[in-house]
């Protein structure tokens, strides 16, 4: 992998002990949260001199003001009736209030049965169109303007608002559903001194609950107690974040002696005084008063809503937010309204016709005016008894004009609309190949207004954990002193050429799901004639964190990370199985003999570490330390006398080359004395109250020194099937795939070249690289600004040389950093106030404009140098830097984006999106349930985007074109025929035709080609991912297009009008009647276009299936069916005001020289597109067209996607993940104090005297 001399200076600073200065550089470890942090937690984090009484002082007075600033959240437990008084209530209108404590029911649907006719209504009349045809329809019952029956309008209209009436109760009773689903499922809450069983819903504030195993909680709760000793209470936060690994909560000290039964529960009356509810989801501060004391509050007591209970029989806790105040629910981002840019642009030519309509409308006035004035007015036989001035009269034509031309408006369009992205969504549900049969998870369109905007996607935005990959770690393959084990050999030793997977029968430990294909391993562990394996096991099993509970018999390991977990399972099924632990002692199985350690220390992991460490005291009294850790550290600290180090780094190099992340394992041997010594230190540095993490890694650093290298694992982070095929494919469709995860940058990294977004021939940046870059574009910009054009033109000069893929990593703090998101610590000064004078003001409001003019010009910078590059991780950024990332490339590139994720830390990303995705079929639903889309695996999306995206923007793309043609050949026709009856607004055709022109004549052709129309198979859809471009471009629908359909409408309607225009002038019919009446050319004309029309929607079809064809004809038929039923005696005698047409169609149909005039009409019509179409496919063929052209030969070739094998080259590599053992500490501390150990409970005089000696103490101190 090709980098630059500086970046690899600054790789290797990284991998060293000293890291960069954390007050002048951000932390590539720490997730940043800037954005919701209060200034007196920025305020701890920077480091100060000051004189001590002054710093007592200002301490002492900042705890009084923060405390009464952050913490106004009060929750008296039991007690419901506290948060009704007057101080907890918010004014919501004008003199009416309600308690600032939401309830805990969940409300997502918008309707009720009262309130759905009425604002569904509202809603609809607030769309230009619908509200137009009211308005129409109200101008058609005035008497002096009305040319048109008012039923023309009123049909289609109540056809239209049905319609979406029904589709949007549809959707609102699934809405329904779900919040009913949520809402009504049930815990035990205390009511008058029980507990009851209580639906989520109805769960207050304050109120104490019991939480069951294996259930979800309800809302943000304080632990109280547990089953489990010390009150420990395991969770799954998949719902949060999509991990499935176990993380552990503690209860205080003092709740879990006392707060054990259900009266004690009952009468428990604390005061818990804490910060407002916000959407930091690792932070919690606040205070428990009870029983005179004050006990603090942090996360690690905390249980969120949307956590599962695990391994923990049961638990209690006291409600702190509920519903909408819960951290879940303020992460999910606000819900926007999502369009897409075809609706946009379908509204702004609605717009535009509706400028065309009244400047066409007022022109024929004036026309209608002008004539009155020169023929109406001296013509006797006209005058129809109403003395109107000709200005007057051509006031009322223009109303009169405005209700004939209304098709030109199409009221239609947005129900057709409609109806072709429920059947596109239905599609998408229907897909058997977007079904992922593992977790029965059907694909699910979660949203029908959206389905085209899924062809046009220029930037997806990804989650890692649970979306790239399956959150499963796997042990693949190890170096054991030198030698590499993994490959598919025999028991000699020997390669196969067909797998075998190995047999772990014999060892009755074993769980039964590893796959390892390494007989000789197997063998050599069996013999026990090499040492170093043994040592090799026995390490993996007794140097880790990992708790151990039994159930049925079965071993079950907690782990603070998967891949610790994945280690430790894998010696257990090599025959060295970690059994149970106390809280200075470890039992292993070794080959099935049970030997019991004494742990003297367990050094834990911390990111900066990037190691941990085990000293145990052997059988025979040995002392040995054990430690694993990234090879980036251990190799610093080895003996120089190892032999097989080169090998081992040769073994890492390989294992780098396929992706798995590496760790090195190492051990020491320690006399009694030095232990001894080292011991002491050790005892002082963990009492120390201040800096003690600091002061515990300094002393773990003395012992971790000149250690022998045992070997290296390799695990696999197991990506999603099909991850690296669907980047492929999509990055060839011209998509820009970002990835951006809270995980560390090693592993982000790692997973980049997992799924082969990342290469070794691409260029990595990093933060610190692009920082300096960016800043003196920055300074240059500055200096540039109001000068010469030339150099504002540089301005936007790219900012790496063509010619080379680069990718870009950046963590969470560097991103604040660069964006200039990082908050600034205000300076405390004891100021004398004077008034600001107007200068000042001016002056403070130049500088602050100044400062925002160059936050988004660096924002912008950014976002330009981040598009240049090939691909783009952002490691460590919170749930709320997703979001902006999403926001800062909406802003900048105009561009549309996609995000997708699985978790509840995906959800404000997902919405800020134009499209979000969901992965379902995990534990966590969140962000399936704020979704557009969802579906099983992240494979899917490929097809989701190349076939129904691409197929749905094709369809509405020529829906919507052959749309607009359609009503502009049907409606301008009465512009020509103006020309002849003195522009009076009469209509070119009957009102029934009128009528049902667009609801029955011409709908199913064309709506058909929406639904149905496809370019080429999905097969060849994904095989040429460069089809997809033509949505990106905006290539099939635009203004230009829209012209193009004006235009041909047009045409068109002259076509129909003039052609039987002369051919009816100076005409004898053959019975001797002349058929040039107004009436049979009406039908005459309509019958025409009734033909163009239908006959090119098929020209334009290009899959054809019998429905295509039974709609074209049929709708034919259908038209002559129903005029000669309009036209027949019987109709008349029933309505005769209504059907006046009597006996039109089978007289003028009757006449032969009637259908020559249509044959010629539609011939004129269509030969020109023929010929053009032709002309299309054989000069200036498509991609599409040739594929199409050749589709027989490309299925015949169809071939299977060959995964491009990655090419190994030698210390190159330098991309072995450092091992990720969690992103906090592990469970070291918890075993070392004893915590989770079992243990008889002291009794409870013993516990309130100690309570008691406490409270003296603390009034004694102060």
């Amino acid at each position: 992998m090709k980098r630059s001399q500086s970046a690899s200076s600054m790789n290797s600073e990284r991998d060293s002990e000293t890291t960069f200065d954390e007050d002048s550089q951000p932390n590539d470890e720490v997730m940043p949260y800037s954005d919701d942090e209060m200034e007196d937690e920025l305020d701890s984090r920077q480091p100060a001199v000051e004189p001590e009484q002054n710093r007592i002082n200002r301490e002492a007075e900042e705890k009084r003001e923060s405390f009464k600033k952050d913490c106004s959240w009060q929750v008296k437990a039991n007690d419901r009736h506290f948060h009704e008084q007057p101080q907890f209530k918010r004014t919501v209108f004008l003199c009416f209030k309600k308690s600032k404590y939401a309830g805990n029911a969940i409300k997502t649907y918008k309707y009720n049965p009262i309130t759905f006719l009425p604002l569904n209504l509202f809603e609809q009349f607030k769309r230009a169109a619908n509200f137009y045809f009211l308005v129409l329809l109200i101008l058609q019952t005035v008497p002096q303007i009305t040319t048109l029956s008012w039923y023309t309008t009123l049909v289609p209209l109540l056809l239209v608002l049905g319609i979406t009436a029904v589709k949007d109760l549809v959707d609102d009773i699934a809405c329904h559903r779900m919040d009913s689903e949520v809402n009504n499922r049930t815990c035990d809450v205390i009511r008058d001194g029980r507990f009851k069983n209580t639906k989520w819903k109805d769960i207050k504030v304050g109120d104490v609950i019991r939480l069951k195993k294996n259930t979800f909680v309800p809302a943000d709760i304080l632990l109280l107690s547990s089953s489990e000793p010390n009150s420990l209470c395991y969770i799954e936060t998949a719902e949060l974040d999509g991990e499935t690994n176990l993380k552990f909560k503690m209860a205080l000290e003092v709740t879990d002696r006392y707060l054990q039964e259900e009266s004690a529960m009952a009468d428990f009356s604390g005061l818990i005084e804490c910060e407002e509810p916000n959407n930091r989801l690792d932070k919690f501060a606040g205070t428990l008063f009870w029983r005179n004391m004050s006990y603090p509050l942090d996360a690690d007591k905390i249980l969120l809503r949307g956590c599962k209970i695990r391994n923990t029989d049961f638990c209690h806790g006291v409600v702190i937010f509920a519903g909408a105040d819960t951290k879940i629910m303020k992460n999910s981002g606000k819900t926007r309204f999502k369009r897409t840019q075809i609706d946009s642009l379908m509204n702004y030519m609605v717009y535009t016709i509706f400028v065309f309509l009244i400047l066409l409308s007022a022109g024929l006035a004036i026309g209608h005016t002008y004539w009155e004035q020169q023929i109406g007015n001296s013509s006797w036989y006209l005058y129809d008894g109403e003395d109107y001035s000709p200005p007057y009269r051509g006031f009322l034509n223009f109303w009169g004009y405005i209700i004939v031309l209304n098709a030109m408006v199409p009221i239609s369009l947005y129900v057709s609309v409609e109806v072709i992205r429920l059947g596109q969504s239905y599609f998408i549900d229907w897909d058997l190949q977007m079904y992922y049969a593992e977790k029965d998870t059907a694909a699910k369109a979660r949203t029908t207004k959206l389905n085209e905007q899924l062809g046009q996607i220029h930037y997806i935005f990804s989650d890692k954990t649970g979306t790239l990959t399956q959150n499963v770690m796997t042990f693949k393959k190890c170096c054991i002193n030198g030698q590499r084990y993994g490959a598919c050999r025999d028991g000699s030793g020997q390669l196969q050429n067909h797998p075998e997977q190995v047999d772990f029968s014999w060892n009755m430990y074993a769980d039964g799901k590893l796959s390892f294909y390494d007989h000789y391993l197997i063998e050599q562990i069996k013999s026990g004639k090499d040492p170093e394996i043994r040592q090799f096991f026995f390490l993996l099993a007794i140097c880790h964190t990992v708790m151990v509970d039994v159930s049925d018999g079965q071993l079950n390991y907690q782990a603070a990370s998967p891949d610790e977990g994945a280690l430790v399972t894998a010696a257990r099924n090599f025959g060295y199985v970690f059994l149970s632990r106390t809280q200075n002692t470890i039992t292993i199985s070794e080959m099935g003999i049970e030997r019991t350690y004494d742990v003297l220390a367990i050094l834990d992991f911390n990111s900066d570490r990037k190691r941990m460490s085990v000293i145990v005291r052997e059988s025979e009294g040995n002392i040995r330390l054990y430690c694993k850790g990234a090879d980036t550290v251990i190799y610093q600290r080895l003996h120089p006398g190892n032999l097989k180090r080169e090998a081992t780094e040769e073994a890492l190099d390989i294992f780098a080359n396929e992706t798995l992340r590496t760790l090195c394992l190492c051990y020491k041997d320690i006399s009694h004395d030095e232990f001894e010594a080292w011991n002491k230190k050790f005892m002082v540095a963990s009492a120390t109250i201040t800096n003690r993490d600091e002061a515990l890694d300094k002393v773990y650093e003395e012992i971790e020194k000149n250690l022998i290298l045992l070997g290296a694992t390799a695990i696999e982070d197991k990506l999603q099937d099909g991850v690296p095929e669907t980047i492929s494919k999509l990055s060839k469709a011209g998509i820009k795939i970002w990835v951006l995860t809270g995980d560390k940058k090693e592993t982000a990294e790692n997973i980049g070249f997992s799924c082969e977004l990342l290469t070794d021939e691409t260029t990595i940046c990093y933060g610190e690289d692009i920082s300096a870059l960016l800043q003196t574009r920055l300074e240059n910009q500055r200096n540039r600004a109001g000068s010469s054009t030339h150099s504002s033109l540089r301005m936007n000069e790219p900012f790496f040389q063509s010619g080379r893929d680069r990718a870009l990593i950046i963590t969470g703090s560097w991103l604040n950093e660069i964006l200039l998101e990082k908050k600034k610590k205000k300076k405390k000064k004891l100021k004398l106030k004077f008034p600001k004078t107007a200068e000042e003001k001016q002056k403070q409001i130049e500088n602050r404009r100044r400062a925002e003019a160059n936050k988004e010009q660096q924002q912008k910078n950014f976002v330009d140098l981040a598009c240049e590059c090939k691909a783009v991780i952002c490691c460590r950024v919170t749930p709320k830097q997703k979001a902006m990332v999403v926001e800062l490339v909406k802003k900048y590139k105009k561009a549309i984006t996609l995000a997708i994720g699985d978790g509840a830390n995906d959800v404000n990303m997902i919405k800020t999106a134009h499209v979000g995705v969901g992965i379902s079929g995990q534990e966590g639903m969140q962000a399936v349930m704020s979704s557009d889309y969802a579906f099983g695996q992240f494979r899917y999306l490929q097809r989701l985007l190349l076939v129904h995206g691409r197929w749905s923007y094709i369809r509405m793309c020529k829906f919507l074109r052959f749309f607009f043609y359609k009503n502009f050949a049907f409606t301008l026709a009465h512009i020509w025929y103006s020309f002849f009856n003195g522009f009076s607004a009469q209509t070119a055709y009957e009102d029934w035709f009128i009528t049902l022109y667009n609801v029955m004549y011409t709908s199913l052709p064309v709506l058909l080609v929406g639904l149905l129309d496809q370019d080429v198979s999905d097969r060849l859809s994904l095989r040429f991912p460069g089809l997809y471009v033509l949505g990106q471009k905006d290539l099939l629908f635009n203004y230009r297009k829209f012209f193009v359909s004006l235009i041909h409408g047009i045409i068109t309607s002259l076509i129909i009008f003039f052609i039987p225009y002369g051919a009816y002038l100076k005409t004898m019919g053959r019975d001797g009647e002349a058929p040039s009446d107004y009436q049979s050319f009406a039908v005459t004309t309509a019958s025409s276009l009734i033909f163009v029309v239908n006959f090119q929607i098929g020209l334009d079809t290009s899959y054809w299936t019998f429905i295509n064809a039974f709609s074209v004809f049929g709708s034919i038929a259908l038209y002559f069916g129903i005029t000669f039923d309009f036209h027949s005696a019987g109709i008349h005698v029933l309505f005769p005001s209504a059907f006046q047409f009597t006996g039109t169609a089978p007289n003028a149909l009757r006449q032969p020289y009637l259908w020559l005039t249509m044959i010629l009409s539609v011939a004129i019509c269509l030969l020109p597109a023929v010929a053009l179409r032709f002309l299309s496919m054989t000069v200036w063929p498509s991609e599409s067209d040739r594929i199409q052209k050749n589709h027989k030969k490309y299925m015949a070739e169809e071939e299977q996607w060959k995964r491009r094998q990655s090419t190994f080259r030698r210390g190159v590599s330098g991309r072995r993940s450092a091992y990720a053992f969690s992103h906090q500490r592990g469970y070291a501390d918890l075993i070392a104090s004893g915590r989770s150990i079992r243990k008889k409970r002291a009794p409870l005089d013993a516990v309130l005297r100690h309570s008691v000696t406490e409270g003296r103490d603390a009034h004694g101190t102060s």
